[in-house]
């Protein structure tokens, strides 16, 4: 089969169970053989309830979606949740059972905290030093469209709106062709455009089981029954068939909501990115050096909840699925891998009046792995207050730190890859080295 075909049911599982290979190796900050995986949150998630800011201009903008967020070393909500009170000494005859505080987001220094969401799964990974946020991340193009912007991060040409880009060469396909020998992969349903040029790509659904992988599902199940591989084949199909039956439930949600349907662009949910990144941290650590997957449903225009609700949901699954892609990798894969998570565009700071967030500029990027250098602390790049005076056309978070730039830098120390071939990669683009690695 071509690589470039998508790889049915059949082949996937092949490739779940494939042994380690080995190809042509250059120097590498972080290994010999360093693993790096993008994902792409299709939507435009909002970077302020991610990373939440402190101060009152926060609290303003957004009463009512607002993340709480505690300030170290106090017993007090800083934000738009309720304060956490010491309890009365007053002696009562009665005394009623207390409402549970609501959740609130873990501080990482005094100007930021993270989702209470991602504190069993991130948050850990943070404090290690494994995982760092780069807020004002972005790029240039300011159509605040999912298509146009999605198009722009992913062909990495620096052509933001105009007839100049070619559409034939990703930038992840230009990093594919630096690394030679080395092997890459969609987990995608169509070789999205980041990966489309002349470098030879694989790609793989996650979320679609194809009529004829159904057909086959339990000659293949008999096939192997009775063998090792039979609880591994049993598990490759009832993940598969779990990840089909989120999809539809999440395709059912947005069909009333044609952009949101539309912005995925046929992207996994987060709950199948959850019940999927274990799967593709294997193929990883076995096989594959370079890896994108898009995630959809981060459009939310409306009803995006706080601390809790819609948003908080699919950033704790997210989170669980980042934790356990870092922890079936293992160890000594991990300490050489790189995952970043990155989205089109952030949202507007201030709530709009279905209580959710429109399309915006600046966005929050996630930068993990377990070979990170830990000097530049859990926030890092270019930064300014998250006030009315610093907002982007009034409204949005500003691009202060461009992505090609980030990383250009990220790469270009992960690989060894010399000025010559990030030029290549990101064309018009100086890297910046953030210490990230």
């Amino acid at each position: 089969m071509h690589r470039r075909s998508l790889l049915q049911l059949g082949s996937a599982a092949a490739l779940t169970f494939g042994g380690a290979r080995l190809w042509a190796q250059s120097p590498s900050q972080v290994g010999p053989d360093a693993r790096f995986l993008l994902v792409f949150l299709r939507g435009g998630y909002d970077a302020l309830s991610l990373l939440v800011p402190s101060g009152g201009f926060y609290k303003e903008v957004r009463p009512n979606i607002g993340v709480p967020w505690a300030a170290p070393g106090s017993g007090a909500a800083v934000g738009n949740g309720p304060a956490l009170t010491a309890p009365s000494t007053t002696t009562a005859t009665t005394t009623a059972t207390p409402a549970a505080p609501s959740p609130t987001a873990t501080p990482l220094n005094a100007d930021w905290a993270l989702h209470p969401a991602l504190q069993g799964s991130v948050l850990p990974l943070a404090r290690a030093g494994q995982a760092v946020f780069v807020p004002f991340a972005g790029t240039h193009d300011t159509s605040r469209s999912h298509f146009e912007t999605q198009d722009s991060i992913e062909l990495g040409q620096g052509h933001e709106g105009t007839a100049a880009r070619d559409f034939s060469s990703g930038f992840l396909n230009r990093l594919a062709q630096q690394l030679g020998a080395r092997q890459s992969i969609a987990f995608t349903e169509q070789l999205p455009l980041s990966l489309r040029g002349a470098a030879e790509v694989a790609n793989v659904s996650l979320k679609a089981v194809p009529r004829a992988g159904a057909a086959l599902q339990e000659p293949l199940i008999a096939m192997y029954r009775g063998t090792p591989l039979q609880d591994r084949v049993s598990e490759a199909f009832g993940v598969r068939n779990e990840v089909a039956r989120e999809m539809n439930a999440m395709n059912a949600m947005t069909a009333m909501n044609g952009e949101m349907e539309a912005a995925n662009r046929g992207a996994i949910s987060s709950r199948g990115f959850e019940l999927e990144a274990r799967r593709m941290a294997r193929l990883m650590r076995e096989r594959y050096a370079l890896a994108f997957v898009d995630v959809g449903g981060w459009d939310t225009h409306v009803n995006q909840g706080a601390a809790t609700g819609a948003l908080a949901t699919r950033l704790e699954e997210l989170g669980r699925g980042l934790a356990g892609f870092a922890q079936e990798i293992g160890p000594a894969v991990w300490k050489k891998t790189v995952v970043v998570v990155l989205s089109e565009f952030g949202r507007t700071t201030r709530e709009n009046g279905n209580r959710g967030t429109d399309h915006g500029h600046g966005s929050v990027h996630w930068v993990l792995g377990g070979g990170l250098a830990g000097q530049a602390g859990p926030v890092a790049g270019d930064q300014v207050a998250v006030a009315q005076r610093t907002l982007f056309q009034n409204r949005d978070l500003p691009v202060l730190n461009e992505y090609r730039s980030v990383l250009g830098g990220l790469l270009g120390r992960q690989f060894g890859l010399s000025d010559a071939a990030l030029r290549s990669v990101f064309p018009g683009a100086a890297a910046r080295d953030l210490g990230l690695l």
